[in-house]
């Protein structure tokens, strides 16, 4: 470990800096029409809910990342009609992330935020951890100028683990060469970001909650709650005064 303590913040990507699902509404829009296939909202609603299961099933260890692929395509092209004679599923799905990835949007005040947490808070280190693919979190970042203000980008696909697993969170605490006390993790997901905090011991704030926050808070041992950007920002300097 070093002797220098920064305040080091990791932030999860999808829904938390960056809207993901309007990303990948365009995205799917865009690969299916070129194969000559419908697109429909009703389509991509039942994608994106398909797809949502099979990234749980992922945390879980029941697929891996090349059956997540082909099972969300061969469920989509079934939506749209096809005899299984279609398209190559891993082809489209590579055309589908590398056309999420020159297609990101930030969400509303997030890269404001941003500037103001770097400029704002001592020794602050701001690094993404997040589940995925790296040609589209790396595309998506360098798309929206999210990039100039983040000191590193953690991808499961690079490092070996996902989230929650707290190996994932090790390689991160290596990688940066500093100690769990200094970390803090933020994101929007249960099972992966909060779940993962509570695995790997560090301090979390889940962003945008929603259900029964007071039930979810005890059983992934959550630290804060912040509902927007400026509530969050207070939450973040409160944890980063009581550093020292």
């Amino acid at each position: 470990m070093t002797d220098r303590t920064h305040r080091n913040f990791l932030f999860d990507l999808d829904q938390t800096l960056l809207d993901f699902h309007a990303s990948e509404y365009k995205a799917l829009e865009i690969v299916l029409r070129t194969n000559g296939l419908p697109f429909s909202d009703e389509i991509y609603f039942s994608f994106r809910e398909r797809n949502r299961e099979l990234w749980l099933e992922l945390e879980k260890g029941t697929v891996t990342r090349t059956e997540l692929f082909i099972k969300r395509f061969r469920y989509v092209f079934g939506l749209c009609g096809g005899d299984g004679a279609g398209p190559d599923p891993l082809k489209v799905n590579g055309d589908f992330i590398r056309t999420m990835s020159v297609n990101g949007v930030l969400m509303d005040g997030a890269l404001e935020f941003i500037k103001k947490l770097r400029a704002g808070i001592r020794d602050a280190r701001i690094y993404i951890a997040t589940n995925g693919t790296t040609v589209n979190a790396k595309g998506r970042i360098a798309s929206t100028g999210l990039g100039q203000y983040i000191d590193g980008l953690f991808v499961s696909e690079d490092m070996g683990a996902a989230k929650p697993d707290e190996a994932f969170f090790d390689l991160i605490l290596e990688k940066i060469g500093e100690s769990r006390e200094s970390c803090v993790m933020i994101g929007d997901s249960l099972t992966s970001d909060m779940l993962g905090a509570k695995n790997a011991r560090l301090k979390s704030v889940w962003f945008m909650p929603s259900g029964n926050v007071e039930e979810a808070m005890g059983e992934y041992d959550i630290d804060w709650c912040a509902s927007d950007f400026d509530e969050l920002y207070a939450v973040l300097e409160k944890w980063a005064d009581g550093l020292g």
